[in-house]
């Protein structure tokens, strides 16, 4: 059987991360997510992949490859827009022969999660297979209602708050027999120009084919959305990876819990630093830095002296000066922070911190989040991060400012200063 992963979206909803990079190309515990997919797909017992690209293809071509650094045998098909996923699936039709694993690119599940569906398809060879999951927000989602405790009934695309039939998620895990591609072309675009491969389901099921829904443990799947859900993203990987010491660990340093150090590291003297933790080749950290629980960090960063980082992701070549501090943030590649940056991660309220995303206002359902930082961000000495604001790509912004909203990529912001002057009184 060959494996389908679609990975032709922009990642909207993630902005500013993904203005530089597909989604599926932002490293968590030390690897794209894409990376974690094909790994869970392999370990399935598939080696045929077929990646369907768009958005920034030329990128995740030169990642993967043809595969084989991975153990895998990986093709691209190229969708010519943002389609929807039924499209992706019309393009998929001239490289399979028989029934197909289908999994989407921005998810994390596990090899066990992708045996089940595979094995229960297997055995009762339905027209199609989904995964579904149990979530506390199925309005987020696309709600699947069961008939039978086994068969799929409908549906129901992110319904009203309140109003789904089931807390039973759609997973983006799919097996599908070839009748899959005469039911996308039956299918119309919807309101937002888009074909949806769970249209083409319906009318599978309007024809009463059987359509097998299998329930996957919610630990074993992870949706990755919204930028905040990077950061669960991370500990997901952080919790699941064979954790190694490599590099220069000096005496003095302390390494506490699962943590990977990898290699040409150099953790100075004095750092503190508890797992579980990555922290990938070629990075510098300390002196007496203290590196908390659930932080992944990039290839070639420099974390100065006194820095604290804490449930974080801070990615390639990004420099944090002396006496900073960053939690529950990710900071995109290429970054520099001033000495005494710091990314406020609390309310005086208490209250859970709302981001801006797509243009609405959307609470995260999180008491502790700081900043996002898109590539190639500089901030001066002193800079403050007030909870949940976005930063875009390529932006300066001057010394001791206070960042509470957004800043647009490309900008400059600097702080206006009204200074009083007075002659010494030296008598």
């Amino acid at each position: 059987m060959k494996a389908v992963i679609l990975a032709a979206g922009e990642g909207v909803r993630l902005q500013p991360i993904t203005l530089t990079k597909p989604k599926h190309l932002i490293e968590i515990g030390g690897k794209p997510i894409l990376a974690h997919g094909l790994n869970a797909v392999k370990a399935s017992g598939i080696n045929e992949v077929l990646i369907v690209v768009h958005y920034m293809a030329d990128a995740i071509r030169d990642y993967f490859g043809d595969g084989e650094r991975f153990g895998l045998k990986i093709e691209y098909a190229e969708q010519k827009g943002v389609l929807g996923t039924g499209n992706a699936v019309s393009v998929v039709e001239p490289y399979v022969e028989d029934d197909f694993l289908l999994v989407y690119g921005d998810l994390l599940f596990t090899s066990e999660a992708v045996r089940k569906v595979l094995a229960t398809h297997n055995e009762e060879k339905p027209a199609a297979t989904m995964a579904v999951v149990s979530v506390e927000s199925p309005e987020n989602y696309g709600v699947v209602e069961l008939r039978e405790e086994k068969y799929v009934k409908r549906i129901v695309e992110k319904p009203n708050r309140g109003e789904a039939p089931t807390n039973l998620a759609n997973a983006g895990i799919y097996v599908f027999s070839t009748e899959i591609f005469d039911k996308v072309k039956e299918t119309s675009a919807s309101a937002r120009g888009e074909w949806e491969i769970t249209d083409a389901i319906s009318l599978l099921l309007t024809e009463k084919k059987p359509v097998l829904a299998v329930k996957i443990p919610s630990e074993e799947w992870f949706d990755i959305g919204r930028p905040w859900d990077l950061l669960e993203a991370n500990r997901w990987a952080l919790l699941r990876m064979k954790h190694e010491l490599h590099g220069q660990i000096e005496e003095g340093a302390h390494i506490i819990g699962p943590v990977t150090v990898a290699e040409n590291v150099r953790i100075r003297s004095g750092a503190y630093i508890e797992g579980p933790a990555f922290i990938d080749e070629g990075s510098d950290i300390g002196p007496n830095c203290y590196i908390r629980p659930f932080t992944s960090i990039g290839k070639k960063v420099r974390i100065g002296n006194a820095c604290e980082i804490k449930n974080s992701i801070i990615m390639d070549n990004t420099h944090i000066g002396h006496l900073s501090y960053v939690g529950d943030s990710v900071i995109c590649e290429n970054c520099n922070l001033g000495a005494g940056t710091v990314t406020a991660n609390y309310r005086l309220d208490a209250g859970t911190i709302k981001m801006l995303v797509k243009d609405k206002v959307v609470n995260t359902g999180r008491k502790k989040l700081g900043a996002i930082l898109g590539a190639d961000v500089k901030a001066g000495i002193n800079t403050l991060f007030m909870p949940g604001v976005k930063v875009g790509n390529n932006c300066w912004i001057g010394p001791n400012v206070v960042v509470y909203r957004d800043l647009p990529p490309n900008t400059i912001t600097l702080l206006k200063q009204n200074l009083e002057r007075r002659k010494l009184n030296t008598a």
